[in-house]
């Protein structure tokens, strides 16, 4: 009996659809993953279930929208109601093993279906000791304190690491994940999901890796004329907590995408590494690869920075699968595909019954096939008076926001990038009124309280008041407090 393939999937935090030479950004210097693109299917409509980190990773871990996972936000609230990849697969002869940033809410340093793990959390103070803190401890770095890079109001300032490149985060991920392949000698086949904390913010690439980018030469952001127009209330809520909106430096904005960049180019390299171990093994061709992240950055985008956006920028992710037995070798795939698929494109290719799961995704391989329709995907942010959600096809996107009862319509047909709304052009009512109909159909049957009748509701939604430091308390206690220990006696922390 043939072994069934492994499976390794490739994440990334906050990795832009965009940011791959081979899709098209000709900035980029990625040709690792442009040779995973060369030998694989690269697909250029693929959307993050929820445009922010624990939602987005809870769905494709679940294969269901959030309105099913219960999970919207980055709550620590979460209830599974059935088993994710992991169980799934490990109860199906897959051992599984975990690397880097999962996180898990409800339990954060637990197995979550894994076999076995080694953690590298993104705010590891909160974490009990992980695997990458004892490694850190281990080699004496007892004074850095930001082992990911300064928050707080540097949070959206581009910064060098204070960790070499060889004890770097995203290096140890690598070294992690080459050491697993290289020494494993188990007869079942695996489960590898190893995760980058990186590009997520801070920016703070290790030298000389910074100094990849040179700021001059970098692209500018995407300011369409109409770039107020297509905003809506999150992304000035976001942009004021990240320090970003007391103007625009197009300077700093440039920089911040060369070291955005310059996180993914070393991000790129480690997938190199692992690749080349699949090699050295024997197995490349033998497992199967998918390359894909929770969501975008927009990065200055519209003068906005951060993700919980609907836009292209922040919505639309990478997303890779190499495996020569079943995708095409250099093929750019349109079809809209969400990371919810990824659970039943698995249960597909490995043969393993759905059996009671309660899928909201579709097996891509049946999709390229042409098995199985599929009409639209569906994105949500948060819920109720601050819900923010989406439906996206092969080449439109309806956009909904609760909190200032605001439309967006884009056809890609028309503006190749979301530069004008087009919601109340004449040519395309009935396109619109068609979608639109789609997704009130679709919130009356799952969002409660989202819908009256067959109209949006109204939600007039403010700030709580002009205080420029709303909103930032709060984030500023949770960073700083522990940072406050470190100081001399009778140096406290000061907040208003």
């Amino acid at each position: 009996m043939q072994k069934k393939p492994n499976v390794l999937l490739l994440f990334s935090d906050q990795f832009r659809w965009d940011g791959i030479n081979a899709i098209g950004n000709k900035v980029m210097v990625t040709p690792n993953l442009d040779s995973l693109c060369n030998e694989g299917t690269a697909f250029t409509r693929a959307y993050s279930p929820s445009p922010v980190c624990v939602p987005a990773r809870m769905s494709m871990l679940y294969g269901q929208y959030p309105y099913n996972t219960g999970l919207c936000d980055n709550s620590t609230n979460f209830t599974p109601k059935q088993k994710n990849i992991m169980q799934v697969l490990s109860a199906n002869e897959y051992y599984c093993h975990g690397i880097g940033k999962m996180h898990f809410v409800s339990d954060p340093n637990g197995l979550n279906g894994f076999c076995s793990r080694e953690r590298q959390e993104e705010l590891s103070s909160n974490y009990v000791d992980d695997e990458y803190l004892q490694y850190i401890k281990a080699k004496g770095y007892n004074k850095v304190f930001d082992i990911n890079g300064q928050r707080s109001e540097m949070y959206y300032i581009p910064q060098i690491s204070q960790l070499p490149a060889e004890d770097h985060p995203t290096n140890w991920v690598g070294d992690r994940t080459t050491d697993f392949i290289k020494g494993y000698d188990k007869e079942q086949p695996f489960f590898l999901m190893s995760s980058f904390i990186h590009p997520h913010p801070p920016f703070s690439p290790p030298t000389p890796w910074n100094k990849l980018y040179r700021v001059p030469f970098v692209d500018d952001p995407f300011v369409p004329e109409d770039s107020e127009e297509l905003l809506v209330h999150v992304n000035r809520v976001q942009n004021r907590y990240k320090y970003r909106d007391n103007g625009i430096d197009n300077n700093l904005i440039k920089t911040m995408r060369a070291y955005y960049y310059s996180c993914i180019s070393f991000v790129d390299y480690q997938i190199g590494r692992i690749i080349e171990s699949l090699k050295e093994k024997g197995i490349l061709d033998d497992t199967i690869i998918i390359f894909t992240s929770d969501h975008g950055e927009l990065l200055g985008d519209y003068n906005c920075v951060g993700k919980r956006c609907m836009l292209d920028s922040s919505a639309k992710i990478p997303f890779i699968i190499r495996y020569p037995s079943l995708v095409n070798r250099n093929s750019i795939c349109k079809m809209p595909i969400s990371l919810i698929d990824i659970l039943p494109s698995l249960l597909d290719v490995l043969d393993i019954p759905v059996g009671i799961l309660q899928l909201d995704g579709k097996s891509i391989f049946e999709l390229i096939k042409g098995n199985v329709n599929r009409k639209y995907i569906y994105s949500q942010l948060s819920n109720g008076q601050t819900g923010l959600y989406m439906l996206a096809t092969e080449n439109e996107k309806l956009i909904y926001s609760a909190a200032d009862d605001k439309l967006l319509y884009f056809d890609n047909r028309v503006n190749e990038r979301e530069s004008k709304n087009l919601v109340n052009t004449q040519p395309y009512a009935s396109e619109v009124s068609k979608i639109k109909g789609e997704l009130v159909k679709v919130l009356k049957a799952n969002v409660q309280g989202a819908v009256e009748g067959n109209e949006f509701k109204k939600y007039p939604l403010k700030f709580v008041s002009d205080n420029k430091n709303d909103g930032l308390i709060y984030q500023d206690q949770i960073w700083c407090r522990k940072e406050e220990s470190k100081l001399p006696e009778g140096y406290n922390v000061i907040f208003p």
